[in-house]
């Protein structure tokens, strides 16, 4: 019998001038799904600029889910809506 390993997703996104509150409030709905982790990421800007985020962005990391990930997408699209797009951060 042959057992198959389910990967994570792993995402790191960032919205250019999104404020800490919001992004503490982002990572706070989607921690609310079950099954989903998610946190926020360190400013790695080398000067300091009063309108850019406090904050690097937000990661987040669930298991392949149909009905998971619709939940997820609506929440960052509501949030897009709001405040810009979304950039993915690649590493």
């Amino acid at each position: 019998m042959s057992q198959s390993v389910i990967q994570a997703k792993r995402k790191k996104l960032t919205c250019v001038r999104l404020s800490l509150a919001v992004y503490r409030e982002i990572v706070a709905h989607l921690r609310q799904i079950n099954g989903v982790q998610a946190g926020l990421l360190e400013q790695t800007a080398e000067e300091f600029d009063y309108l850019q985020s406090q904050v690097g962005g937000l990661w987040l990391e669930y298991l392949p889910d149909q009905d998971r990930e619709q939940h997820i997408e609506s929440i960052l699209t509501h949030y897009e809506h709001k405040y810009g797009s979304w950039e993915s951060i690649i590493e």
